[in-house]
């Protein structure tokens, strides 16, 4: 049996406020043993990368997803495409924080279509973990294309 992508954890291990600030401590540990779960369930017959990723919502769940490929490649899906899907499918909310994970458990710097696509259900404070470190989304995609630019005079 399968284990279901999303998971919910009790906010205190994973998302604290440090009770006088906005200050959020993220348990990357966390998120990267559940990127590590999603990418165990990748479909990569093609490239043989699988990928996981991982996402905090705002409420506290952790929502994940994995690549799936396809024979004709173009129509392949990222993993933050699933995650995306399954942050919605299980009652939206924002991104405060994601983990992208290779095989071998090593941090993956989102794509560029993902990182637009992190960027429309994270904004601009989503922290995202990367190779060189933790950078918010707003550094990871400056001067990110977003809702607001359609929005009417």
């Amino acid at each position: 049996m399968r284990p279901n992508v999303v998971l919910w954890v009790d906010l205190w291990p994973v998302f604290q406020h440090d009770g006088c600030s906005m200050s959020i401590q993220i348990d990357w540990e966390v998120l990267k043993a559940a990127a590590v779960s999603a990418m165990e369930h990748a479909y990569a017959p093609y490239s043989k990368y699988p990928v996981g990723v991982a996402g905090l919502v705002d409420d506290g769940r952790i929502v994940s997803g994995c690549n799936v490929e396809n024979a004709s490649y173009g129509l392949t899906l990222c993993a933050e495409c699933g995650m995306v899907s399954s942050l919605h499918a299980t009652g939206g909310g924002r991104l405060v924080a994601v983990a992208c994970v290779d095989a071998a458990g090593e941090a993956l710097m989102p794509c560029g279509r993902c990182r637009q696509l992190l960027f429309e259900h994270g904004g601009p404070e989503l922290q995202v973990w990367m190779p060189t470190g933790v950078r918010r989304m707003k550094e990871v995609l400056p001067e990110a294309f977003g809702p607001s630019h359609l929005e009417k005079n």
